[in-house]
C-alpha cells in the first residue's frame, strides 16, 4: 500500500535536514558558547555582548537574505538538471556576497562612532566597541560561508558543512578560553578576546569549505569554470528580486528583536543579561525549525524546477507539522527548567530569577516561531516573497514593538511584557504566512 504523500515527502525533508539541522545548532552553539563564557567573566561583559550583537544581528540577517537566492536557484537548477546554471548562481552569489559583506562592515565601522545613542548604560559602552568592531569585521567571511554551505546543501551534498561548522565551534570554544580568560601566555582580553575568537572560527570556516567543495568530485559539473568577468546584470537582478524581499523580511524580525533588546538595555543591565540568556536559549531552539525550513525550501525549489508541483504541499505542511513537534518539546523544557538553564550562563541570582520568566514566555512564542520560519521559507521556495515581507512588517513593527512597550516600558511587566510582545507579532506572522502558502498551492 502506497503511504500517504505527506508521509512519503517527510522522509527525503528529515534526510537533507538532519545535517542542516546539526550544522544550524552547531552555528548557534557558538553563540551559546560565547554566551556562557562571557557571563562567566561577569553580567556587564555579557550585557555588553547581547547589545554588540543585536547591532551585528541586523546586518548579518539582511546577508542572509540577499545570500537566500543562491539556494533557492541551484536548487531549481539541480531538479532541471542544468548543471551550469547551479555553477552560475554561486558565482554570482559569492561575488554578491564580498561586496555585500564590504558595504555592511563598512556601515557598521561608522555606526561603532554612534553607539551612545542607542541609551545603554554607560558601563556596557565603556567595553562593547572592540567586540563590536571586530564582529563588524566577521560579517564577509560569514556570508561568503553560507553561500557556499547554501550551495552543497541545494546541491544534495549537506553532512561536509555540518562537520565543518561544528568544527568551527570547536574552535571558537578553545579560542575563547585562550583570549578571554588569558591562557598559553595570552593576556585576559575579556570580551574583545570573544570577539578575536569569533572572527578567526568564521574567516577559517570560509576558507575551509571552498577548498573542500574546489576538490569534491561530486559537484564539478556544477562548479564555476572561471569566478571573475562576465557577469549577467540579468542574473543579478533575479536573485535580487528574490533577495531583496526576502532580506526584507529578515530585516524586519532582526530588528525588531533588536530593538527588543535596546529597550530592555533601558531598564537596566541585570534586564539586558536576562534577555541575553532566553534569547540565546530560544534562538538555540530555533536552529531545529531554522534546518527544517531550509530542507523544506530547497525541496520545494526542487519540485518547481522539475515541474512537480503537486508535491509542494505535503513537503510544505509535513515540515510545520515537525516543526510543530519539536518546538512543543523546547516549550516545555523551558516552561520546567527555565531556572536551572539560566544559572548554567550566569551566577547571578538577579539575572537567573529574571531569565527564567523570560523563559516562560519563550515557550510560549517557540510553536508559532517553528510554524512562521517554515512557511516563510517555503514561500520563497516558489518565489513569493513580496505579500510575505508585507505580513512580517506588519507583525513585528506594527504588532510585536508597540504591545511589547507598552507592556514592558510604558507598563508594569518589563522584560516580560517586551517578550509578550514579541509572542504576539510571532503569531501574526504564523497564521498568515501559512494561509498565504495554503492559498498559493490549491
Amino acid at each position: 500500500m502506497a503511504r500517504p504523500p505527506y508521509l512519503a515527502e517527510l522522509r527525503p525533508t528529515l534526510t537533507l535536514a538532519a545535517p542542516i539541522v546539526i550544522g544550524q545548532v552547531s552555528q548557534m552553539l557558538m553563540g551559546v558558547t560565547d554566551s556562557a563564557m562571557i557571563g562567566h567573566a561577569g553580567t556587564v561583559p555579557l550585557a555588553a555582548s547581547a547589545f554588540g550583537s543585536n547591532i551585528f544581528n541586523i546586518f548579518y540577517v539582511f546577508g542572509i537574505g540577499l545570500m537566500i537566492p543562491v539556494s533557492i536557484f541551484v536548487a531549481r537548477a539541480r531538479g532541471a538538471q542544468r548543471p551550469e546554471e547551479a555553477a552560475e548562481y554561486l558565482r554570482h552569489g559569492l561575488t554578491a556576497a564580498l561586496v555585500a559583506g564590504a558595504a555592511e562592515m563598512l556601515v557598521m565601522a561608522a555606526l561603532a562612532t554612534q553607539l551612545h545613542r542607542f541609551g545603554q548604560p554607560p558601563e556596557v559602552l565603556a567595553i562593547v566597541t572592540p567586540f563590536y568592531l571586530l564582529f563588524a569585521a566577521s560579517i564577509a567571511p560569514v556570508l561568503v560561508y553560507l553561500v557556499l554551505r547554501q550551495y552543497a546543501e541545494a546541491m544534495g551534498h549537506p553532512w561536509v558543512p555540518m562537520f565543518i561548522m561544528l568544527g568551527g565551534v570547536g574552535l571558537n570554544a578553545l579560542l575563547n578560553w585562550v583570549f578571554i580568560y588569558g591562557h598559553l601566555g595570552v593576556p585576559a582580553l575579556g570580551l574583545t578576546g570573544a570577539g578575536i575568537s569569533t572572527l578567526t572560527s568564521r574567516t577559517l570556516g570560509a576558507l575551509v569549505i571552498f577548498l573542500w567543495l574546489r576538490r569534491y568530485p561530486a559537484v564539478r559539473e556544477s562548479w564555476p569554470r572561471h569566478w571573475w568577468g562576465g557577469y549577467s546584470a540579468a542574473r543579478f537582478r533575479e536573485m535580487l528580486h528574490v533577495g531583496a524581499p526576502a532580506g526584507g523580511m529578515l530585516l524586519f524580525e532582526v530588528t525588531a528583536f533588536a530593538f527588543s533588546g535596546i529597550m530592555i538595555g533601558w531598564l537596566g543591565a541585570v534586564p539586558l543579561a536576562a534577555h541575553q540568556i532566553a534569547m540565546t536559549c530560544a534562538s538555540f531552539a530555533f536552529m531545529f525549525p531554522l534546518g527544517l525550513s531550509t530542507a523544506a525550501g530547497m525541496r520545494v525549489s526542487h519540485a518547481v524546477g522539475a515541474g512537480e508541483r503537486g508535491r509542494l504541499r505535503p513537503i510544505a505542511f509535513g515540515a510545520i507539522g515537525l516543526g510543530l513537534a519539536v518546538m512543543t518539546f523546547f516549550a516545555v523544557a523551558f516552561a520546567v527548567g527555565g531556572r536551572m538553564i539560566a544559572s548554567w550562563f550566569v551566577p547571578d541570582p538577579a539575572v537567573i530569577a529574571l531569565a527564567a520568566q523570560l523563559l516562560i514566555v519563550a515557550a510560549v512564542f517557540q510553536l508559532a516561531d517553528g510554524v512562521q520560519v517554515i512557511a516563510a521559507a517555503v514561500l520563497r521556495g516558489v518565489t513569493d516573497v513580496r505579500l510575505p515581507a508585507v505580513i512580517t512588517l506588519i507583525a513585528y513593527w506594527v504588532i510585536a514593538l508597540p504591545l511589547g512597550y507598552g507592556l514592558g516600558i510604558s507598563g508594569p511587566l518589563g522584560a516580560a511584557g517586551v517578550w509578550v510582545g514579541i509572542a504576539g507579532g510571532l503569531a501574526f506572522a504564523a497564521i498568515f504566512l501559512t494561509v498565504r502558502f495554503a492559498r498559493l498551492t490549491r
